[in-house]
C-alpha cells in the first residue's frame, strides 16, 4: 500500500537536481590555528595505501551500495 505523502514530487526531483549542481563550499575559511595545526604533518604510509586502494576499487564501481 503506498500513500501520496511517500512519492517523491516533481518539484523534489527538481530541487535535488538543482542541489546537486550547486557547488559545495565549506562555510568558512579554515582558522590560522587549523591551518598551522596540519602544516608539516606527515600520512602515515598505511593510511596513504589504504587510501589509495579504496580509491582504485570505488573508481571501477557501478551502482550505489555496491560491494565488490
Amino acid at each position: 500500500m503506498e500513500h501520496d505523502d511517500e512519492r517523491v514530487t516533481e518539484r523534489t526531483r527538481r530541487a535535488e537536481a538543482v542541489e546537486a549542481r550547486t557547488p559545495h563550499r565549506a562555510d568558512r575559511p579554515s582558522t590560522s590555528e587549523e591551518d598551522d595545526a596540519v602544516e608539516g604533518r606527515a600520512v602515515d604510509p598505511a593510511v596513504r595505501a589504504h587510501h589509495q586502494e579504496m580509491t582504485r576499487t570505488g573508481a571501477h564501481e557501478k551502482g550505489e551500495g555496491r560491494i565488490p
